[in-house]
């Protein structure tokens, strides 16, 4: 029961913060492959399909911003020792792709765009200090780039002004400590990923003018900090649930020009609840609920216009061989309603709600 209901869960957390809801968030660092047993290798794809559509309030449909996006994962797990091991872990933990269909010259947001991508390498060495007890933490590097376009009657001014964000990287680390009690598939794991500063290089437009190399755009992603608890509760059946804080607040993106910062995020929890179950020896499945509620008012930031989310995922493992694992999962979000802002003081300048999100994911695991 171990193997099969403990490696399922790494599938459903690749299942993402659909449409990015309300913040940057795509796939919450995941750190599970540090528990798998042995040498270990996986691969994982996610792919998301949101619907984010409103009216702005002079009445103006504006049809989904949210493109669909997809996730890609690895992670390569090595046991030194009996009580030493060590992971590679490739992820994206960051992005956002939204685009305002309209005129902006007609409408308040039509033309405004964000589209950021990231990507990350975490290293985690892992080491069991006594029975049951571990400690794990290592090092974590980001790279960062994007493009951000203000458009629309909203922006007065600003109408037009364009920003694009060159690629750069920095190092953040991940600590951990996990108490486990394999007989009953129990463990309780609370781990902590630092805040990352980025210096963007930034290439601005400003309406009617031409592009300047203004600088670099000082950038912080969150940290965050999460406890993972599960336990198997009758042959076969295993409850699970985490509970996550998000510091998106410190997140922003001010250009060294006159420019205002672009983006005011709110911080976030995410609760989850979740219950697994081995069906045979080579077929199990889980069932998992999600809750993401966000400070502050119902007022966001155009570049991310949806506001908390609830989701249900289901997912399944097959082992195909002895050494050879296939998972996958389906993911549907019901995802807050909001009303984008800009200006200062902030003003409402649409609506958005009754929107969702799909998402789809598999990942193959290979034991060696």
């Amino acid at each position: 029961m171990r193997h099969v209901l403990f490696t399922t869960a790494s599938t459903l957390a690749l299942l993402a913060n659909a449409g990015h809801a309300g913040n940057l968030d795509t796939n919450q660092t995941p750190i599970d492959i540090i528990f798998e047993t042995g040498n270990y290798a996986e691969l994982s794809y996610a792919r998301v399909a949101p619907s984010v559509s409103g009216r702005d309030n002079l009445g103006n449909p504006i049809s989904n911003v949210a493109n669909d996006f997809s996730l890609l994962g690895s992670g390569i797990k090595f046991q030194l020792t009996d009580r030493l091991s060590m992971a590679l872990i490739h992820d994206q933990p960051y992005g956002v792709d939204i685009l305002y269909g309209g005129s902006p010259a007609t409408t308040l947001l039509g033309g405004t765009l964000a589209d950021a991508d990231t990507n990350a390498l975490t290293m985690l060495v892992r080491y069991d200090v006594a029975d049951g007890i571990a400690l794990y933490g290592g090092p974590r590097v980001v790279r960062a780039e994007g493009h951000v376009r203000l458009s629309g009657l909203a922006y007065g001014p600003l109408n037009g002004y364009d920003v694009k964000f060159g690629a750069d990287q920095a190092v953040g680390y991940v600590l951990g400590a996990a108490y486990e009690r394999p007989e009953i598939a129990f463990r309780a794991a609370l781990t902590y990923h630092s805040e990352v500063e980025l210096d963007l290089p930034s290439l601005e437009t400003f309406p009617g003018g031409a592009p300047v190399q203004t600088g670099d755009t000082v950038s912080k992603l969150p940290q965050s900090i999460k406890l993972q608890v599960q336990s198997g509760i009758a042959k076969d059946t295993l409850v699970f649930g985490s509970i996550r804080w998000s510091e998106h607040s410190v997140f922003t993106l001010d250009p060294p020009s006159a420019a205002p910062n672009l983006t005011e995020l709110d911080d976030a929890w995410t609760y989850e609840v979740g219950v697994g179950r081995r069906f045979s020896d080579k077929l199990s499945g889980k069932l998992t609920y999600t809750h993401e509620d966000e400070t502050g008012n119902i007022l966001v930031s155009p570049l991310a216009p949806t506001k908390g989310r609830q989701s249900v995922a289901l997912g399944a493992e097959y082992q195909l061989t002895d050494t050879v694992s296939l998972s996958g999962g389906v993911r549907y979000t019901w995802i807050g309603d909001s009303r984008p802002e800009t200006g200062t003081p902030d003003t409402a300048r649409a609506f958005f709600s009754d929107n969702d999100a799909v998402s789809v994911g598999m990942k193959i695991g290979v034991t060696f």
